[in-house]
C-alpha cells in the first residue's frame, strides 16, 4: 500500500515505536492522527512532525477507556478523512516489576486486557466497517496490531501481557475471516530500546536492543508490499 495521502491512525504514538512509525509514515506522505495518554509528549511529537512537513494531528485519549473510542474515531475522520491504516500500538505491561500470575492482581489483568485487547477491538469495530465499504480491486484498508513474542511463548512473570497479545493476534485472525475486504496484520517488533522494555527488564543491555526507528522503517516497507488478508510477521 502506498500511504501517500492516506489517513493513518496510530495509538500509543507519543514515544517509542508509535512515535518512530509516525515519523516514517509521515515521510512517506501519510496524513496522521496520533493518539496517546500523555499530552505533553504527544504535543511535542506533533510539533516535530509538522516541522518536518508532515500533516499530523493529536488526540489525547486512553484506548482502555470505552468512552474514548468513538471520540478517537470521530476526531480522526474530521482531521485526516477516512482512515486507511489503523495501527494498534498502545500497550501496557500492567504492574511493574513484573510478577507471576499467582501474584497478579485481578484489577491489573483487567487493565492490561482493556488497553491491549478490548481497546483495539472497539477501535477496529468503529473504523474497519468503513474500510470494508470503501474497498475495491486496487485498495484494501489495513489494520495492524503490534504483537510480541510473548504471544507465542510462555515467559514467567509476563502472564498478563502475554495473554493479551495472544488474544490480540487471534482477534486479528477472526477479523480477517469476517471482513475479507480489509487486510489484518500482526507484527512482532522484537526487543527494542523503549521505556516499556526498560520498565520490564531494567538490567538489559540497551546497546543490544533494536532502535524503534529501524523497526519502524521495516514495518513501513512491509505495509508497502502486497499483503495477504491476514499474516503474522516479525519486523
Amino acid at each position: 500500500m502506498d500511504v501517500r495521502g492516506r489517513g493513518v491512525l496510530i495509538t500509543g504514538a507519543s514515544r517509542g515505536l508509535g512515535r518512530a512509525l509516525a515519523s516514517e509514515l509521515g515521510r512517506r506522505g501519510a496524513r496522521l492522527m496520533l493518539v496517546a495518554r500523555g499530552e505533553e509528549d504527544l504535543e511535542r511529537a506533533i510539533a516535530e512532525l509538522r516541522a518536518d512537513g508532515t500533516e499530523a494531528y493529536a488526540f489525547v485519549a486512553d484506548v482502555g477507556d470505552k468512552r474514548a473510542i468513538h471520540a478517537i474515531a470521530g476526531a480522526a475522520a474530521a482531521q485526516v478523512g477516512p482512515i486507511d491504516v489503523l495501527v494498534h500500538n498502545a500497550s501496557t505491561l500492567g504492574a511493574v516489576p513484573l510478577v507471576p500470575l499467582l501474584d497478579t492482581e485481578c484489577e491489573d489483568l483487567e487493565r492490561v486486557l482493556a488497553v491491549n485487547l478490548v481497546g483495539p477491538f472497539r477501535l477496529t469495530k468503529a473504523i474497519a466497517g468503513s474500510m470494508a465499504l470503501r474497498a475495491n480491486e486496487s485498495w484494501r484498508g489495513l489494520v495492524i496490531a503490534i504483537s510480541s513474542d510473548a504471544a507465542t511463548s510462555a515467559y514467567p512473570t509476563w502472564g498478563a501481557y502475554g495473554v493479551s497479545k495472544a488474544a490480540l493476534d487471534h482477534l486479528q485472525r477472526i477479523w480477517a475471516e469476517e471482513l475479507p475486504e480489509v487486510k489484518f496484520l500482526s507484527i512482532d517488533p522484537g526487543e527494542m530500546d523503549t521505556v516499556m522494555h526498560a520498565d520490564a527488564m531494567p538490567d538489559a543491555d540497551r546497546a543490544a536492543l533494536a532502535k524503534p526507528a529501524d523497526v519502524a522503517k521495516r514495518i513501513a516497507e512491509r505495509i508497502a508490499t502486497d499483503l495477504p488478508r491476514w499474516s503474522r510477521v516479525s519486523a
